[in-house]
């Protein structure tokens, strides 16, 4: 009961990839020291190119960024500052309305 349970092997062989490096001929052969491999492109090489163009396109849209990043921080605190603003102004007329009514109430 409490022995576990294998599955059964499947009937068909299985015969596992091997994956074989393919030998990279040598260029040199003369005296000397030897050339250093040129360096292989990534794979989005042919996608971005450098150029002064592009480094000012990036200035801009980094710019860009941090104007929009900052024009949101001002409105959030904009919006705290009004609403402390009318906190205060409602408290002011609630202590109002609290202290006359209480005046009127001792008077009777």
């Amino acid at each position: 009961m409490f022995k576990p349970k294998y599955p059964h092997p499947d009937t068909y062989a299985y015969t596992p990839a091997v994956i074989r490096p393919i030998p990279v001929p040598a260029e040199h052969s003369g005296p000397g020291p030897s050339p250093v491999p040129a360096k292989s492109p990534g794979a989005f090489a042919g996608l971005v190119q450098h150029s002064p163009g592009m480094a000012l396109a990036l200035a801009v849209g980094g710019v860009a960024g941090v104007l929009a990043l900052a024009s949101v921080a001002v409105s959030l605190l904009l919006a705290v500052a009004i609403t402390a603003v009318a906190l205060a102004v409602s408290a002011v007329v609630v202590l109002f309305l609290v202290r006359a009514l209480r005046q009127e109430f001792m008077r009777r």
